[in-house]
């Protein structure tokens, strides 16, 4: 116990905690919007429903395809800090010009450059936490941050309510005060956040917190004889993962869906934000022991682990017949992040060498992002044609097919991570 308090705070006083800390303030920011959005486009702006999924669309899109950009920018020109600065940077300084927008289009112009922010330093920022982070307290270190992450998000619509409540009405006063956050958001990472360069695997000695272990000892043997900057660093292993991965995701479709199933089961339009908000409280419970669970048994098992638990909340959501089961299955929700956000990205971290870290991650999450949206498309048409239990159900078999194919897969990779 006093082990894991003592590597806790040393996270905290490094670039773990830094990290956490921005991705505090920046969900705050961005949580103070997103939930009044559709009330702004489609009632102030007088947009269409069709017109607000293509706002969303494009921009999930663009975030998507810029995540690897981003990743290939960083190893590219050895920098990680300077592209995290600029996309938390064009995020923030885009956001607060809703409270100017008078037509649709200008929504999704702030929407495109929101996302895009999001697409250029996703990558860099997960490559500088797996770098700044010793090999087996990576998984405490991205659990870190996500509970920070969801706290931000659980703590930006609170802050939307108070400001609504003193002045009811008044999106655009919400919306020009999240530069507040902002603000902060961007001191920080000038301030508190150091440049952590990668280093090939032949360079790092063992007092580096990036030493090399078995699994990335493989990940930079996968780059053949041409060296660690080969393309072919993301071959095998690696993208056996991000396939299995990829079929998930095709059964994970917009947790709008799930909202949507729980006015089904009786659950109140103004109990939903509350709902919104435990469901944000338990990521946040579960996502540092997730983390910490997977730095001490094996991230592929906490994985696989915590894809059976999604089968098992998609299914319960099947067949529920109460709100109070769609309160109860909405916490146990926040237990399947907690044990996949941190391990799958431990998982790349191993999987990578050092110097394609970054490039990577932006695989990853890009790979993820585009098959987000034919998940929802297909979701959305299962549940038109044949009603919502069949696109739980099927989300749910998608899921257990996954963890059954990483379990497949687990036999090919070092036993440290299976």
């Amino acid at each position: 116990m006093r082990q894991d308090s003592r590597r806790l705070r040393r996270l905290l006083r490094g670039n773990v905690g830094a990290l956490a800390i921005v991705s505090f303030f920046n969900d705050a920011a961005s949580e103070m919007i997103y939930p009044l959005l559709p009330a702004f486009l489609v009632g102030t702006l007088g947009a269409g429903p069709a017109l607000l999924g293509m706002v969303e669309g494009l921009a999930e899109s663009a975030s998507s395809l810029l995540k690897y950009a981003g990743g290939w920018a960083s190893d590219r020109l050895l920098a990680r800090k300077m592209l995290v600065i600029a996309g938390y940077g064009l995020a923030g300084v885009a956001r607060p010009f809703l409270a100017l927008a008078t037509a649709p289009w200008h929504v999704l112009a702030v929407r495109l450059a929101d996302r895009a922010g999001k697409g250029v330093r996703t990558a860099p920022r997960d490559a500088l936490l797996a770098d700044s982070a010793p090999a087996g307290e990576r998984g405490l270190a991205f659990g870190l941050h996500r509970a920070a992450d969801h706290a931000g998000s659980v703590v930006g619509p609170t802050l939307a309510a108070l400001l609504l409540l003193a002045w009811p009405g008044r999106l655009r006063l919400v919306f020009a005060f999240a530069a507040v956050p902002a603000i902060a958001t961007l001191w920080i990472l000038a301030r508190r956040v150091r440049e952590v360069l990668p280093q090939p695997l032949s360079l790092q000695g063992s007092g580096s917190p990036d030493a090399p272990n078995p699994a990335e000892a493989l990940a930079g043997s996968l780059a053949g004889p041409a060296g660690p900057s080969d393309p072919r660093a993301l071959a095998g292993p690696f993208r056996l993962y991000l396939a299995v991965v990829v079929l998930f995701t095709l059964g994970n479709a917009s947790d709008a869906f799930l909202l949507l199933r729980a006015q089904e089961l009786g659950v109140s339009m103004g109990a939903l934000p509350a709902l919104w908000a435990v469901f944000h409280v338990s990521k946040m419970t579960w996502s540092i022991p997730g983390g910490r669970v997977a730095d001490r048994i094996k991230p592929a098992r906490v994985v696989i682990t915590g894809w059976l638990v999604y089968a098992g909340v998609y299914a319960g959501f099947a067949m529920a017949t109460g709100k109070a089961a769609a309160w109860a299955l909405f916490v146990a929700y926040g237990l399947f992040f907690g044990l996949t956000e941190a391990p799958e990205k431990v998982l790349v971290a191993h999987l990578s060498p050092p110097d394609h870290r970054a490039r990577t991650y932006g695989a990853f999450h890009g790979a993820v992002g585009m098959a987000a949206l034919p998940a929802s498309v297909l979701f959305g048409v299962l549940w038109q044609s044949f009603g919502s239990p069949t696109a739980f159900l099927t989300g749910a078999a998608l899921a257990g097919l996954a963890a059954a194919c990483l379990m497949r897969l687990s036999r090919l990779l070092p036993d440290k991570l299976t």
